[in-house]
């Protein structure tokens, strides 16, 4: 706020008072999308059956594999990795993996170092395989996913494809089609939940529910989430009020940036997941009236306390295009006590006796602080606990702030057409038919690339 940072960086309340018949605006509209069928995110918790369906397939399989190896990129699986890292703890400090305590191997990238390596280190046998795409035609999935599938088959024999469990579009798709000819373990995706807000839907479920979370906890806290997000009231409804002043940010102070900011190393992959949210669904170059815009704000992911000493000069004194959210934990599991003593050093003997917790949240609040003395605006979204329920909650905190903001910029916050262009030319010059015209554009690029 403009009294805390300064006029010229924060917001005042005349500023936030005049904005809120938009914010009263983005809220009915949104919810109409919602009611009429276009977006189904908000949903997803209240999905009893699905939620009980993949339960009983994670009850059956119990004990017959002690790695979980999920085939998937982008949304198909940051939203796994940021369960598990929130609910089970952050790699590789989760224990040693067992049939009662299976792992989480996530292949999301096509580098043959990591998805070999990764084979090298995982038995076919033990391993249980889940490949989720929702087009069910990815190049990066589908590749990773042939080999992962060659190798179970050569591994585990006949038993290879009761090791394979598919997640993707229920009516469309060639891996619809392969999982129906296979015979392998399908759940759906709904056609109106786009990947990036899919973390609630089979795609974050079922690989959730396979290393033993807690999915009907995640469900609850995140449709009492889902009952505050329609509520117009700013106090009460915490994503419509953290979209209004992001935009306000945006918008009127040109604040192109936003810090996720995790004082927490199981929010971890929260953050990346969030910066995959924010970005693709908000960086857009034409609004609904088809006006180019190019508008956006950047996210960025920092950890607390360890990025205070590789980004936080950069905070302090570089440009101010940026706004802070601080994600805080007010309860840990375990406080982390520091063992009294004295060595006459002052640098150590103060901190006998305290405990980690307390220093994460004073490295937090001190952060926090420092910026604010320093003009540079900040918030704070604090969780009492990283359990199943308030972690449902945040995610889908996030998703309704991500749409109200969308709402508040005009644009379409649920499509990706950038993307799509890079996809093609992939398609072109690995040989898919019918993309023969995007390995001709690619050959004229390179022509003039090479001509400069």
């Amino acid at each position: 706020m403009a009294p805390m940072v300064g006029a010229e960086h924060g917001l005042t309340a005349a500023e936030i008072a005049k904005a809120r018949p938009a914010a009263e605006a983005a809220l009915q509209g949104f919810r109409k999308s919602v009611e009429t069928g276009e977006y189904g995110f908000p949903h997803l918790p209240f999905q009893t059956k699905l939620i009980k369906d993949i339960l009983a397939y994670a009850s059956s399989v119990k004990g017959t594999y002690d790695t979980v190896c999920l085939v998937g990129i982008g949304g198909s699986a940051l939203g796994a990795w940021a369960l598990d890292c929130a609910l089970r703890g952050p790699h590789p400090v989760q224990g040693t993996h067992s049939a009662k305590l299976p792992r989480l191997v996530i292949l999301d990238n096509v580098d043959p170092s990591f998805i070999l390596g990764a084979l090298a280190s995982m038995n076919p046998k033990k391993t249980l395989a889940v490949v989720a795409a929702k087009s069910g035609s990815t190049a990066e999935t589908v590749s990773a996913f042939l080999i992962v599938k060659d190798w179970l088959e050569k591994g585990a024999g006949k038993s290879a494809k009761k090791r394979i469990v598919c997640v993707t579009s229920e009516g469309k798709g060639d891996l619809k089609v392969l999982a129906t000819g296979e015979g392998y373990r399908t759940f759906h995706l709904p056609d109106n939940v786009g990947g990036r807000f899919s973390v609630l839907s089979a795609i974050g479920l079922v690989p959730a529910a396979l290393i033993g979370l807690d999915i009907r906890g995640l469900a609850k806290g995140a449709a009492e989430m889902t009952g505050a997000s329609w509520k117009p009231d700013l106090d009460v409804n915490l994503a419509l009020n953290g979209a209004l002043h992001h935009h306000l940010m945006l918008t009127l102070r040109q604040k192109t940036i936003q810090v996720a900011f995790p004082y927490s190393n199981r929010l971890w992959g929260t953050a990346f997941w969030f910066r995959q949210l924010w970005a693709e669904s908000l960086g857009k170059a034409r609004n609904r009236k088809g006006e180019l815009i190019y508008a956006g704000q950047t996210p960025v992911a920092a950890l607390g306390s360890t990025d205070q000493h590789s980004q936080v000069q950069l905070y302090m004194e570089g440009p101010n295009d940026k706004v802070y959210t601080f994600w805080g934990v007010n309860k840990y599991a375990d406080s982390g006590r520091i063992p009294k003593g004295k060595t006459g050093l002052a640098a150590f003997d103060y901190l006998g006796g305290q405990t980690l917790a307390k220093l994460i949240r004073a490295e937090q609040v001190a952060t926090a602080a420092a910026l604010t003395a320093n003009s540079r605006p900040n918030n704070t979204l604090t969780l009492d606990r990283v359990d199943a329920a308030h972690v449902g909650a945040f995610l889908q905190l996030m998703e309704f702030q991500t749409a109200f903001m969308g709402e508040l910029m005009d644009i379409n916050a649920f499509d990706q057409e950038g993307v799509e262009l890079g996809k093609k030319f992939t398609f072109g010059l690995m040989g898919r038919k019918g993309f023969e015209k995007y390995a001709d554009d690619f050959a004229a690029y390179e022509r003039k690339r090479a001509s400069l």
